[in-house]
């Protein structure tokens, strides 16, 4: 439980980019996805041809790949490959059916003849986005097609953007032996765009999923109610905290192999020896020095890296829950207790043993996360959001409706709402043999216990 009154003793070992200059772009971008999404809106298919025109040279006749194209490009990929992702994708299948084991439909008796219950339904379609762009992101295909797949959403439709002009066959083999039904060759805002409002071609969907960049995110978010999604989601987060029991290569390692996924991917480091934060300090130096992906991870430790030296266990946790991180790797001599008292992340990775690599790829927990701080208030992707609970009621007796009636009938009347008294009234009528006038002119029935 956070102290307000004790002080903080935390020193920015090293800072990034303040939030201001973070959010300077989110007006233009805004913007942009505003007018595409619009013309969208307006002009279907043909808007998002010539946004694909636009933004990947590619407008082909029909963006849906074939089962015969599917299975030539299925069969490029190297057998090697297709068994790697084969389990990958059997890792996160076992984990999200335990998940989907682990919500159950209920229905009690609440009163005698008073029958309550639950029904958890699989959201009828969803629009799965599997970014392309630097680096092919199969994982993001097994996330999300899986996972909707053991949920058993009955319509899954997949996009993924053309590299040069040409599908991927590694990730289009994701896709489809994660169980997407329909798979387009379409990209970017008019990929989500298309998928939420529908085209000549594309059927609408009633939610969207995976992560993008940041125009993706933005369509994402403004067409959140139009459809669901399973979050508001943005560039890549790692946080490491850290002690003297593990060491600088190690955590310098952590926090520039999430770097690289982007030239605005914040890495922190979090802990309370001097001696580990100087000395990872140099190891990311060296390690920028020989990994080819330096110049994107350079420019995102450089701009967004952070380095917080506290002076306890506590501290670090406060401040660990303060960032709300996306990921964060915890190598302490006290895994569990982080793991027992953090309450904002999105995913942790106790110990040097594992790290955030495992889960964005193979492990079998999701990872499409919470970032910008919303761990505060939602998990990630998981079977569970594709699964909506929906209740129901039925009375089973004359004395239940008729117990149930008169209590309602009161609280109808203290709120003044007179038809919805007259609901419960009419059921005092039939099944109570009670003789109440209609709601506007009745007298409270009174013979509740």
């Amino acid at each position: 439980m956070r102290n307000w009154n004790r002080r903080m003793t935390v020193v920015y070992l090293k800072t990034g980019k303040s939030d201001r200059e973070k959010n300077a772009g989110d007006e233009k971008t805004r913007s942009i996805v505003e007018s595409a999404l619009a013309d969208i809106d307006a002009r279907g298919g043909n808007a998002v041809r010539e946004l694909s025109e636009k933004f990947d040279g590619h407008a082909p006749e029909k963006f849906r790949l074939s089962e015969t194209e599917i299975e030539s490009l299925v069969a490029k990929v190297p057998n090697r490959d297709l068994s790697d992702i084969r389990f990958a994708q059997e890792q996160i299948r076992n984990f999200a059916k335990a998940q989907r084991d682990s919500i159950k439909d209920i229905e009690i008796e609440t009163l005698p003849g008073v029958v309550l219950g639950h029904k958890n339904i699989p959201v009828q379609s969803v629009g799965c986005y599997i970014p392309g762009g630097k680096f092919p992101l199969i994982a993001s295909a097994h996330m999300s097609t899986v996972t909707a797949s053991v949920a058993e959403v009955p319509r899954i439709a997949a996009c993924t953007p053309p590299v040069n002009g040409e599908p991927t066959p590694s990730v289009i083999a994701a896709m489809h032996l994660g169980g997407a039904h329909e798979i387009y060759l379409l990209g970017g805002i008019q990929a989500v765009g298309a998928m939420a409002l529908g085209t000549d071609e594309i059927a609408p969907v009633d939610m969207l999923v995976g992560p993008g960049n940041a125009f993706v995110a933005e369509a994402k978010r403004q067409l959140f109610g139009r459809v669901g999604i399973d979050l508001f989601a943005g560039p890549t987060e790692t946080m490491v905290i850290a002690d003297d029991t593990v060491d600088p290569e190690m955590c310098a390692t952590d926090l520039i192999g999430q770097a690289e996924h982007g030239f605005d991917s914040p890495a922190v480091l979090v802990t309370n020896s001097g001696k580990l934060a100087s000395e990872t300090l140099d190891e990311i130096d060296r390690i920028l020095r020989i990994i080819p992906t330096a110049a994107t991870a350079a420019k995102s430790w450089s701009d967004f890296g952070q380095v917080v030296l506290c002076d306890t266990y506590e501290e670090m946790l406060e401040v660990a829950n303060g960032i709300a991180s996306e990921h964060v790797q915890v190598m302490t001599d006290r895994d569990d207790w982080f793991l027992d008292n953090m309450t904002s992340y999105g995913a942790l990775f106790l110990g040097p043993r594992t790290n955030v690599s495992y889960g964005d790829k193979v492990i079998g927990t999701n990872h499409t996360l919470p970032t910008r701080k919303a761990g505060r208030y939602t998990g990630g992707l998981w079977v569970g959001k594709f699964l909506k609970t929906h209740t129901y009621q039925k009375i089973t007796t004359d004395e239940a409706a008729t117990r149930i009636g008169e209590y309602c009938s009161r609280l109808c009347r203290l709120e003044g709402f007179a038809g919805h008294a007259e609901q419960a009234n009419l059921r005092l009528r039939r099944y109570g043999g009670m003789n109440i006038p209609y709601a506007g002119s009745a007298p409270y029935p009174s013979s509740a216990e």
